[in-house]
């Protein structure tokens, strides 16, 4: 997942407020739901009570290592800096989701993207890191605390690497596209979770068109995709945790399920063709 050495970093679209809280707002949810993107709410889901599908404060779990903030308008300026750093490759990963459905949609409106270390407040009330990715339409904002990278290989065995992290923003901003268009209520929880899985499908079709990398995504980069995706499926994820799998209790949807919704979208490369009526 190589990016142009000479490509300009937009950092304003993503910043990073390490471990000071930031954000906006009070606690409680008011003004929205928190949307779950990784997949670890739904591990949230089996243990503490949720609001809606997907939605949580935390828990009450061990906040992750707070860190200081850091300055990435200095660290990140070129898409060289994007490969040699991972907050660097948020930002770049992040530039190119954005000029991807800026060129799609004419009422996009850009979102930003908060990294934060253990606890952070928005819009939608307080969360920590045991929340996982998130979107929060109150302020339209994406948020990761880093270390969910780590959890992913190690909590949900996920083989990790740089484009199942790209999978993972791709699909919070699949959120924020919903959220744009007025889709992202339209449904119960696991058509819209897969939904937002086809629009990061769309996005890797497209990415290399959007002018951040040097060429097409490699069959090893989308495997990277399709195993997180499979790792972070309601049924595994339950297997896990329960010990068996219930259907029933689905937010995100299946392994199976995530994985072919990712498929779709990144086969055709068309937003049309992640019809909420069509998965699930």
């Amino acid at each position: 997942m190589d990016f142009r050495d000479d490509v300009n970093l937009d950092t304003s679209q993503v910043e990073d407020v390490g471990g000071s809280g930031g954000g906006g707002g009070g606690g409680g949810f008011p003004g929205g739901m928190i949307i779950g993107g990784g997949g670890i709410v739904s591990l949230i889901v089996m243990v503490v009570v949720f609001v809606v599908s997907n939605l949580g404060d935390g828990g009450g779990s061990e906040p992750a290592q707070r860190r200081p903030q850091s300055n990435l308008s200095e660290q990140c300026q070129t898409g060289k800096d994007a490969d040699q750093s991972e907050r660097c490759r948020v930002v770049g990963v992040v530039n190119s989701i954005q000029n991807h459905w800026k060129q799609e949609i004419s009422e996009y409106q850009p979102s930003k993207t908060i990294l934060y270390s253990g606890s952070v407040r928005t819009a939608c009330g307080n969360a920590d890191s045991s929340a996982g990715p998130f979107y929060c339409p109150g302020d339209q904002r994406v948020y990761l605390d880093l270390s969910f990278f780590d959890q992913l290989h190690s909590q949900f065995g996920a083989k990790g690497g740089p484009f199942a992290q790209a999978y993972v923003i791709a699909h919070e901003y699949g959120h924020h596209v919903q959220n744009l268009l007025g889709a992202l209520n339209a449904g119960s929880s696991v058509p819209v979770e897969l939904q937002a899985d086809c629009y990061a499908g769309v996005w890797a079709h497209n990415a290399v068109k959007t002018g951040f990398y040097e060429k097409p995504f490699t069959a090893a980069e989308i495997s990277e995709a399709l195993d997180a995706a499979a790792a972070v499926g309601d049924d595994r994820i339950q297997q896990r945790t329960r010990g068996r799998v219930d259907p029933e209790s689905f937010t995100h949807g299946s392994s199976e399920q995530r994985v072919n919704a990712f498929q779709r979208g990144y086969k055709s490369g068309q937003p049309g063709d992640c019809d909420l009526a069509e998965l699930g």
